[in-house]
This record gives C-alpha cells, structure tokens and sequence, in this order.
C-alpha cells in the first residue's frame, strides 16, 4: 500500500513514529493547497514556495501536536502563521516590490462555479479572477492577511484574532477595510463583474 491509499490521520501516526516516506504523502497531497494559501498571503511566487517549504518543516517538527481533525486545516494554520511571521519581518528590513502575480491556476482560489460555460465566459471568468487577485495583492499586509484567512480559508473571527494575535475588533475593522478596497478596485474592471456587483451606469 502507497501512502496515496493512506488516510490522512494513519499517515500523522507513521510519520510520528519515524516513517518519513508517510509525512512525504501528506506533502505530496497537500503541497499545492498549501502554497496557494502562501501565494495568497505572500503575493509573489518565490516568497510562496519559500513559506511553504518552511510549513512543511514546522509541521513535521510539531506533528505530535496534532490532535486529529482536518490535517490540511491544521496545515493552512501553520502556513498563515509562518507567512505572517515572514511579512512581520520584512517591516523590519528594506521591502521591494512584489512580483507581478502570474495568471491564475485552479489552486489559486476557489473556483466560479459553473456547469457549462462558453469559451468567452471562462475567459472573463479567467480574467475576473486574476483582477481580484491583483487587488487583493494590493492590499496591506494586515489587511491582505486578514482577508486570505476569512474569505479564502473561512476561518472565524477568533481563529484569525489568535492567528494574528489581535482582538476581534480589529480583525473586523481590518477586514471590512479590506473588502471596501478590493470592492473599490474591482469597479476598474465593472466589465468583468456580474451585473448585481457593477455601480450603476452614469448617463
């Protein structure tokens, strides 16, 4: 039996007690949902694969501190946290600008639902991902974090306030700024949106 044919808590188990070969499935499995996560967050691709990397290496070193549950829900925790500890570091230090994000895959984010679409659909379908991609890149960092792990990962109010190590007041007051903005940046592009998104057209 491969890890491949393994559930995710009996791979834990093994690799806890010193198969590597278990924790490398569980890399495997998740390897891409966790770097769109870091993507999210980070906003360049080598900033990404880098925080993923390290998420993998934090988890391993705290696999006995897994409870049971959702392992990828676990990992996205851990990577949300090594992100935002990276981007807590750069305050410190001269920033450059991000990396132009590339064009959007199916791990980048959640999908637009659809049973059956026209090729010119699925193009502005395409393009309307990648311009809320680009505007929620061009959020703060605060704002941009907050945002990836209540719209993208779902995670309550309080899991991001102990993530961030906020109070829930501010976790609100940052994401509804956040959403303003992206709603704000986004009507740059009203073509994209669906007409019950678009401002009203001006004679």
């Amino acid at each position: 039996m491969t890890p491949a044919d393994i559930d995710d808590n009996e791979l834990v188990e093994q690799a806890v007690n010193g198969d590597v070969n278990a924790f490398n499935g569980l890399v495997l499995r998740y390897q891409d949902r966790i770097y769109s996560i870091a993507y999210r967050i980070m906003g360049e691709p080598d900033g990404a694969a880098d925080m993923t990397q390290d998420a993998f290496i934090n988890a391993y070193r705290k696999l006995d501190t897994y409870r049971g549950g959702s392992f990828v829900g676990w990992m996205g925790r851990i990577v949300t946290n090594t992100c935002y500890d990276e981007l807590r570091k750069r305050r410190r230090r001269p920033q450059t600008a991000f990396e132009d994000l590339p064009g959007g895959d199916a791990d980048d984010g959640p999908p637009i639902a659809s049973d059956s679409i026209t090729p010119e659909e699925a193009a502005l379908q395409s393009d309307l991902q990648q311009a809320i991609a680009d505007c929620i890149r061009a959020l703060n960092d605060d704002q941009r974090v907050v945002m990836v792990l209540s719209d993208i990962q779902h995670q309550s109010y309080q899991e991001i306030a102990e993530t961030m190590n906020l109070n829930i007041g501010t976790v609100k007051s940052r994401l509804s700024r956040a959403r303003v903005s992206v709603r704000n940046c986004l009507q740059a592009v009203q073509e994209l949106l669906p007409p019950e998104f678009r401002l009203g057209d001006e004679e």
